[in-house]
């Protein structure tokens, strides 16, 4: 195929695919810029790879398959950035005690509406606290409280353990509710 007929082809694809293709990569990534950024690569790879496209499958599963390896290469690269240990975490336990550190103990909110959800300030707050977490704590937390999950689901989603899975969901709740009683219930 020459050069010319592979731009054309490929332009056809943008067109045809690039829609399903962002979507999936937003749902996987909760990330928009994030998503956006893998399709141009996905594209990127699949011009110079034209070649190699046989037509076996068809154009939507190949390109699927090629932003697939994307997000996995985009997954391993936050999790090699990411200590496993933040600092914030490290003040909720005392090593040497092996204990919880108890000024961090959570406090009670005085004065907490019946509906938060409700309160779109406290949305917006809750949004912007949970965007803080990393990749993989904020897919969990979403998987499991908003989409509704069940915890084999969002594992093999995750490609993580079920006991893995239990610590990200509870140090997510840590960082948020560490979180929202900075940003929220103290102003």
């Amino acid at each position: 195929m020459n050069t010319q007929l592979q731009t054309d082809q490929l332009t056809e694809w943008v067109h045809l695919y690039s829609d399903d293709l962002f979507r999936w990569a937003v749902q996987k990534t909760n990330k928009v810029d994030v998503a956006e950024d893998l399709i141009q690569e996905t594209f990127i790879s699949a011009h110079k790879a034209m070649t190699t496209f046989e037509g076996k499958s068809s154009p939507k599963t190949w390109l699927h398959a090629i932003l697939r390896n994307k997000l996995m290469d985009y997954f391993r690269k936050q999790k090699r950035s990411y200590q496993s240990t933040t600092e914030e975490e490290l003040n909720f336990f005392d090593v040497k005690k092996g204990t919880w550190n108890p000024e961090n103990n959570p406090t009670t909110w005085h004065n907490v509406e019946e509906n938060l959800l409700d309160n779109k300030d406290f949305t917006i707050a809750l949004a912007t606290c949970i965007e803080k977490l990393p990749d993989r704590w904020q897919q969990a937390i979403q998987s499991k409280y908003i989409q509704e999950k069940k915890a084999d689901d969002i594992c093999k989603e995750l490609q993580i353990t079920t006991s893995n899975y239990w610590q990200v969901i509870h140090r997510a709740k840590l960082n948020l509710r560490n979180c929202l009683e900075n940003n929220w219930f103290k102003s």
